[in-house]
């Protein structure tokens, strides 16, 4: 039953996490909000380890790769979407810039694997970044005069922030196929905030304003977003393929930009509706299977997996 429904859940849950974003930005710096939130995750996934009787890993070389892989898919990928948002990115275009991920996934796959990709994924990853430029460039060039335009310097940041958690998904794939996932939930956590509190006293004034609404905001984090997706996510890779889990990004573009709407009327803008359906199609192509086999990107983290053991 969970494997049927995990994907559904996860996509529902991870959509929210732009929302909470900007909303969060409201009370508290970036940066320092998701050192809190990291430090509070930390807390309980030790408690709940602890109450489950959840195996700590035995190597220090698994300890490393577990911290390593929580720098990149929380620190570094959610320090870059938080900041982002922070500096004035709207959440429906952060949700829409998510849809690099899994077209990052299967582009860095022929170099894994040392093969092509198929003339269905070239088109894919072709259309999937049009569509993405499409949504994203008429409000970072001040193109599109009815909406408000966004710098570049954070829309670049945000992409990077793609870039690392795209690494982080492959990193964990290859290096942490062993050991309990409870217990390297909770280390990643410790690697994630290794990186986000020096960067938070480099670039923040660590600023939070205590109320309802922030710990509404950090509840919600803490509890659907660090502990309830993050758990449905690890629980993915380590079930199936990882650009299978990879794949499931493309419905969350959508999802984030209609709650943006929604919450914080946020204009859905033509080049935005277009672009965005424009990307998931190229998505689509990009991670369908063909003739029986499994994707690029599939491949490519077989092959990996397969190196390191």
């Amino acid at each position: 039953m969970l494997a049927r429904l995990a994907p559904a859940i996860f996509v529902l849950l991870w959509s929210t996490g732009w929302v909470v974003a900007k909303y969060a930005a409201f009370f508290a710096d970036p940066l320092t909000f998701l050192a809190l939130r990291y430090s509070v995750a930390i807390l309980l996934f030790v408690g709940f380890c602890a109450a489950t009787g959840a195996r700590w890993p035995s190597s220090w070389s698994l300890i490393g790769h577990a911290i390593v892989s929580g720098i990149f898919l929380h620190g570094l990928y959610l320090g870059a979407v938080w900041w982002a948002i922070g500096q004035g990115v709207p959440a429906a275009i952060s949700g829409i810039i998510a849809g690099l991920q899994p077209l990052m996934t299967a582009a860095v796959a022929p170099f894994l694997i040392g093969e092509n990709l198929s003339r269905q994924q070239r088109l894919g990853l072709v259309l999937g970044f049009c569509g993405i430029a499409l949504a994203v460039l008429p409000k970072t060039l001040a193109l599109d005069t009815a909406a408000t335009p966004i710098h570049f310097l954070p829309v670049a940041i945000n992409v990077l922030g793609m870039a690392a958690v795209t690494y982080g998904t492959l990193y964990q794939k290859r290096y942490l196929q062993n050991g309990d996932i409870r217990s390297i939930a909770a280390l990643q956590y410790v690697g994630a905030l290794f990186v986000t509190v020096p960067l938070a006293l480099m670039l923040e004034d660590l600023h939070v304003t205590w109320n309802l609404e922030l710990v509404a905001a950090l509840a919600w984090s803490v509890l659907g977003l660090s502990m309830g997706a993050i758990a449905l996510l690890l629980y993915l890779i380590r079930r199936g393929q990882v650009s299978r889990a990879a794949s499931l990004i493309y419905l969350v573009p959508p999802l984030a930009a209609v709650q943006a709407a929604l919450f914080f009327g946020e204009a859905l803008t033509w080049p935005m509706i277009v672009g965005t359906v424009i990307a998931v199609t190229g998505v689509y192509l990009t991670n369908r299977k063909n003739n029986g086999e499994a994707p690029a990107g599939e491949r490519a983290i077989n092959v990996a997996a397969g190196s390191a053991k």
